[in-house]
Order: C-alpha cells, then sequence, then structure tokens
C-alpha cells in the first residue's frame, strides 16, 4: 500500500452535510413536515444545484416540503440521495485506489429497464415505501410495518424480484423491532435512509438485473471470504484473481451466495445453509483453485455462479496469490446503485506492519507509519478467525473500508508465525467443512438445529 490519505477529500463534508439534512426531514415524515424539515429539504435540494437533477430534485422537495409529494417525488428524491452519496463513493475510492496502488478500469454498467410484467407488485412496494416516509421514522407503527409481508410474499416466487424482497424483508424487520417509533431514543437516520432510497430505486423495473457483459473462463485463486448476517439472511462473498485463459492480465472478481436464514441458525450453520449452492466455498476451505469456463460474468467483476461452469483446480495458496497476482489485477467499475461509502471493500495485502491495542482497545496496524484501525467486528463467528490471531499476525488479506471517515481494514486472514513455522488462518476457513476441533464442535451444534428446521418444514408441508 502507498500514497497518503489523512489529507481531506474536497466537498465530501459538505456532500454528507446534505444527506444528513434529508435524513432528518425523514425522521418526522413527509406528511406534515416542521418548518425545520422543509428548511432541511430545502437545503438538500440546494446541493444539487448546477447537476442534471437539480430542476426535478426542487421541484420534488418543494413539494415535500409542502407534505404534497407524490410517489414519483419520493423516488426523485431518493435518487438524488443516492447520486449525492455515490459522487463521495468515487472520491473516497479513487483514495483508496491510491493508498491500494491499483488501477480501475472504464465501463459502461448502465442496463436498460425490463420486467414490464412485474410493475404492479412492484408499484405496491413503492406505495408501501411512500407510506413509510409520510409516516417517518418516528410515526412508525406495527401496523403500518405489516404491510411489507404482503407485498414479500408476492415478490419471492419470482427471482428477478428476490433482492428487494430481501431488503424489503429485512427493513421491515428492523422497523418491526423499534415500533413504535414514538418511543426511540435514538433513530438510525443514516441507515433507515439508505435502505429507504435503495429500495425506492429497485422499485423501478429492471434496476436489481445485473447488467451481464459475457462469461469468464480460466483460473480463480481465492482470497478470502466476506460473511454478511442479518436476522433474516445470511450472505457470502468471496474475493477472488480471476487468470483468464486467453492470457489477459488478471482481475479482481467477487462469488456470492446468499440464504435466508431462520433465527435458530447462527455461527457455524449458516455454511450449512450455503454450501449446497456453491462448490466455490469447498475450495476456499481446502486451499485450492477453480476452472471457470463460460461462467457468466457482469461488467462489475460479479461472477454469476453456478456449479455447472466450474471444477476443481489445483491447490492454490491465499498469501501467494495475494503476494503475486494481487497487485497487478484489474478492478472493475462500480454499478451505479451500489455507489455508496460503506459499501467500499478494496482488496488489499499488508504485511511488515505493526501492530497497537487489542483487547478493550482498538488494534491498529501501522503501515508505512500510518496508522489504520482494524474491524476485528467484522471477523465471522463462523470461522477460525480470532481478534487474538489477528493482533499476532505478521501478514494479512483485508478488504480497505472507509467508516465515519476514516479507512479501516477488515481482516480476512492473516499469516503468523508459531514455533518457527508460518500458520495462515482465515475467516472462511470452516465454509466447506473443517476436521479443526472447534469447528467440527459448532459444525455439530448447527447440523442439529438445521436437521430440526427441515424436519419441522417437511411435517408442514405433509400436512
Amino acid at each position: 500500500m502507498t500514497g497518503a490519505h489523512g489529507d481531506p477529500i474536497d466537498g465530501l463534508d459538505e456532500a454528507l452535510a446534505a444527506v444528513d439534512a434529508f435524513d432528518r426531514a425523514l425522521c418526522g415524515g413527509l406528511l406534515r413536515p416542521r418548518p425545520d424539515e422543509a428548511d432541511a429539504l430545502t437545503a438538500f435540494a440546494a446541493s444539487l444545484t448546477g447537476t442534471p437533477l437539480a430542476t426535478r430534485v426542487a421541484e420534488a422537495a418543494e413539494k415535500a416540503a409542502a407534505g404534497a409529494a407524490s410517489e414519483d417525488h419520493f423516488l426523485t428524491l431518493a435518487a438524488a440521495r443516492t447520486a449525492l452519496l455515490g459522487a463521495v463513493h468515487d472520491a473516497v475510492l479513487l483514495r483508496a485506489d491510491e493508498i491500494a496502488g491499483r488501477s480501475r478500469t472504464d465501463a459502461d454498467t448502465t442496463a436498460e429497464a425490463t420486467g414490464a410484467a412485474a410493475v404492479p407488485v412492484l408499484a405496491a412496494a413503492r406505495s408501501w415505501l411512500g407510506d413509510l416516509v409520510r409516516a417517518g421514522w418516528q410515526g412508525i407503527d406495527h401496523e403500518m410495518i405489516s404491510g411489507a409481508a404482503q407485498v414479500v410474499s408476492a415478490m419471492l416466487p419470482n427471482p428477478e424480484l428476490r433482492r428487494l424482497a430481501t431488503l424489503l424483508d429485512g427493513f421491515a424487520a428492523e422497523l418491526a423491532a423499534s415500533c413504535p417509533g414514538a418511543t426511540l431514543e435514538r433513530v438510525p437516520a443514516r441507515r433507515w435512509g439508505d435502505l429507504w432510497s435503495r429500495a425506492m430505486l429497485l422499485t423501478v423495473p429492471g434496476a436489481a438485473e445485473p447488467a451481464l457483459t459475457g462469461t469468464a473462463t480460466g483460473r480463480l485463486l481465492p482470497l478470502g471470504v466476506d460473511v454478511h448476517e442479518h436476522s433474516t439472511a445470511a450472505q457470502a462473498q468471496v474475493h477472488a484473481v480471476l487468470e483468464p485463459a486467453d492470457g489477459s492480465p488478471p482481475r479482481l472478481v467477487r462469488a456470492a451466495v446468499s440464504v435466508p436464514r431462520p433465527d435458530t441458525v447462527v455461527g457455524a450453520g449458516v455454511w450449512q445453509l450455503m454450501r449446497p449452492h456453491m462448490s466455490l466455498l469447498a475450495a476456499v476451505s481446502e486451499g485450492r483453485s477453480m476452472q471457470l469456463t463460460d461462467m457468466p460474468v457482469t461488467a462489475e467483476g460479479d461472477l454469476i455462479w453456478s456449479d455447472e461452469h466450474a471444477s476443481a483446480g489445483a491447490p492454490a495458496d491465499a498469501f501467494a496469490t495475494a503476494r503475486v497476482a494481487l497487485p497487478t489485477a484489474a478492478v472493475a467499475p462500480t454499478a451505479a446503485l451500489d455507489r455508496h461509502p460503506a459499501r467500499i471493500a478494496v482488496p488489499v495485502f499488508l504485511e511488515g506492519y505493526g501492530t497497537a491495542g487489542g483487547g478493550e482497545e482498538e488494534l491498529t496496524f501501522t503501515v508505512a507509519g500510518t496508522p489504520l484501525g482494524v474491524d476485528t467486528d467484522r471477523i465471522p463467528t463462523a470461522g477460525p478467525l480470532t481478534p487474538e490471531a489477528v493482533a499476532a499476525s505478521k501478514a494479512c488479506i483485508a478488504l480497505l473500508r472507509w467508516d465515519a471517515g476514516a479507512f479501516r481494514v477488515q481482516p480476512l486472514a492473516v499469516e503468523a508465525t508459531v514455533r518457527r513455522k508460518n500458520v495462515a488462518v482465515h475467516a472462511g476457513g470452516w465454509a466447506g467443512g473443517t476436521t479443526d476441533r472447534n469447528g467440527v464442535k459448532a459444525e455439530k451444534a448447527a447440523t442439529d438445529s438445521v436437521a430440526a428446521l427441515r424436519e419441522r418444514a417437511g411435517r408442514l408441508l405433509r400436512k
């Protein structure tokens, strides 16, 4: 990693202040905005002056300030908020690429909207989201939140709508856990504003469809696994380097698997839900590469994983990949809807750093004289990697993230010296199964829980 990153980024604070102004207005609701909320909407619209959205946003903000906004106006405001955070994303990502010493390719990631047959259920979702912001986060109640259930149920049978369905389901669950809104001591305004804006834009037909640009053939070298867990869903995202068979330069790619997650499945149990859907998880655990043949891939470098297009490859050490292939791997552009600073996750390899903190204090790596906070809270419980192992490490494969105005690293794997031997520990070490004693114990507990759920589901189906 090279380059300084302590200098302020021009315009960043102003853009985030405009987003915060809009989020304040959503707290009280847009049915009868108070004078201060109306002023916040005006300030938000002013931040878009000089952009192609300026006229439409000004009109939408004026209508919203008067309590007369329609769902189309809400959609415009959601698009404007997303555009502002997209600009923040681009500025921060440029700095992250400077730090990592990596270039990014340019490409058109715009997809034409399709899916007209799904318009009625998308309109129903937009109507529910409109009701939410009219009431405001402080005005939500269980009756209002329950309206999402019917919309989600109607979407789930359609694979093209499951992305939005999962988002709405999780969002509704969060809101329901906070009802009634009038009693909330603290509103997570930025997070709920993010979820609402993203959901509104996904109600546009075709917005959730990936922009496929072709297929990938070659050797896939896994770097590590990033695990995301929510009360209703879980996802494993494998970051890897693809060495194309045609001899073109290597590039960074991702492959993800997402599954619904019942409350009783915790820890290592999430792997049992995911394994049947992605053979790549076994390759990660076993330290192997995979050979891809005509695997569909999007313009953003996301593999649309299908086991039919993959086969087991030769052993491949993730740290060897990080040392040799990662520095020269090209990075794909970011999709329009994914341009958000919270979604920045740049794979990096760190070595020879100093460590400080740990325990109750935040762990810090000092790289080339610059301290970087280590986000140990993101280390999944479904793996052998621990904060203690990270603190004792001498090399690390990580994701460079941007959080609360500063860059931090999320460890995916570390290397340490144990009894004069190099030992690697991976966050996704149990992804495909394990013989590790702690892993076997966690697997046993998860197996019992998953088996009980399957038996219960079988009884319901038989009835």
